[in-house]
């Protein structure tokens, strides 16, 4: 026991990883056995087992829709369960890899000056109808009525909203800008075709920050900001990504990058030249002309999934809505505007399809599940006497490296052999850094 004590001691790379998701309070332990102290067990994880390939299919429709690594895993491990089309239900192991991902959100949002709130999913079809946005978004809209008759769409994004609180507030002064207001929050968008699971769906969470300026000047310098720190997640998280030019779309301004993770499933087309940093979505090029607009070179094209999209808004908004503060002269200004987006529930899938292999899960460290699964013997087994040490080595562990509190499994099901349940914490709890995944089995 006294070596595998040593063997966690050290692994600084297990430490680090859970250090740099610190700062949140340990949770109480609900799996808890008869003397043996606050221990997580996996048997009383819920994770439904009953998914088999072609039940999967019948309940997504089309079985040409299951066409994504990501998707057929998560289903298949028990990460998501389906609930209507384009709708999951997120389970035990990925709402901890959430909240973890939000974690290091808030961390790189917060060290920009971002602040959280948090704004209603309905939306009044008013503050649409203002940017003309109700027509423009179209079927997308997932729209409803009140008992009294009142239109409401629930929100896909909150431009109109947030600007409006911002409006309200009469007496903003210059000296109180800039404002970077983010929330991560379920969204919504009518998809006509949902697929690849929680890649592209018609409920999901997201990350979206609005931000207010007293010039354009400082509008743009938030603008790199925030982009600087997109690109630090992602560095991270330990994905490679690939910032592009991209279109205003229907939340409009003049000025759009989208962070793409290039992989052969994405549904976007992108353009890169290898002789520059020029990068772009291809719908924003004239294909006429496929040479590089900055320095004329030939364009090479990938695939990518968009995990992240910046807007510069400029007074797009705050001019429909009359956001204004109090200038450095006394007189009033519009404040100029931002938004930004980052796909949280898409990062998770889409990490999963460019990390995994075609049977084994991997996610980036900082968002395993779990960081070290404890593996005792098989009840019958000649190693049996081996399990009396499980739960004290689990409490060893804990106490050793206090970042790992609420981060070590026990796999108490010693029904099954270790094989099977090596395999499992293989599937289930893998990520991409070796020396920050601990699995002990005990024989």
């Amino acid at each position: 026991m006294e070596g595998l004590l040593t063997r966690c001691r050290a692994l600084p790379a297990l430490a680090t990883c859970s250090h740099q998701l610190s700062g949140f309070v340990p949770r109480r332990f609900h799996h808890c056995v008869p003397g043996g102290g606050r221990r997580l067990l996996l048997s009383r994880v819920f994770q439904p087992q009953n998914l088999r390939e072609d039940q999967v299919l019948s309940l997504e429709g089309r079985s040409g829709d299951l066409t994504c690594k990501s998707q057929r895993l998560m289903l298949q491990v028990g990460l998501i369960y389906p609930a209507s089309p384009g709708c999951y239900h997120l389970l035990p192991y990925t709402v901890r890899a959430m909240e973890k991902l939000v974690r290091v959100i808030d961390q790189e949002m917060q060290a920009i000056g971002g602040q959280k709130v948090n704004m209603p999913s309905l939306s009044p079809a008013e503050l649409w109808q203002a940017t003309n946005r109700w027509d423009l978004m179209g079927k997308e809209l997932l729209r409803l009525r009140d008992r009294h008759g009142k239109e409401y769409c629930l929100g896909p994004t909150h431009e109109e909203a947030i600007t409006a609180l911002i409006a309200s507030q009469k007496k903003l002064s210059y000296k109180q800008l800039p404002f970077l207001l983010y929330q991560v929050t379920r969204k919504f968008r009518d998809e006509p075709r949902p697929r690849f699971g929680l890649l592209r769906g018609r409920e999901f969470y997201m990350k979206d920050m609005y931000t207010f300026d007293s010039s354009p000047e400082a509008a743009q310098q938030t603008y790199s900001l925030v982009c600087d720190a997109y690109c630090s997640l992602f560095n991270r998280l330990g994905l490679r990504f690939v910032k592009v030019q991209a279109n205003v779309g229907s939340i409009g301004g003049t000025m759009s990058h989208e962070f793409q993770l290039p992989v052969d499933i994405g549904e976007d087309r992108l353009a890169i030249c290898p002789s520059c940093n020029f990068s772009a979505n291809m719908e924003t090029l004239d294909m006429s002309q496929m040479n590089c607009p900055a320095c004329q070179g030939p364009l090479t094209e990938t695939k990518g999934i968009e995990v992240g999209h910046t807007f510069y808004l400029g007074t797009k908004y705050s001019s429909v809505f009359n956001a204004q503060f109090t200038n450095v002269y006394g007189k009033p200004s519009l404040a100029e505007m931002g938004c930004y987006g980052l796909g949280v529930t898409r990062i998770l899938a889409a990490a999963i399809e460019v990390l995994s292999t075609e049977d084994c899960v991997r996610w980036p460290s900082l968002l395993a599940p779990y960081q070290a699964c404890l593996i005792p013997p098989k009840k019958g087994s000649k190693e049996e006497a081996a399990s009396e040490l499980a739960g004290q080595l689990y409490d060893h562990i804990t106490e050793a490296v206090p970042q790992l509190h609420g981060e070590v499994l026990l796999d108490d099901r010693t029904h099954l052999t270790i094989g099977n349940r090596l395999k499992d914490a293989k599937m289930e709890f893998h990520d991409i850094v070796q020396a920050a995944r601990l699995t002990l089995v005990l024989i």
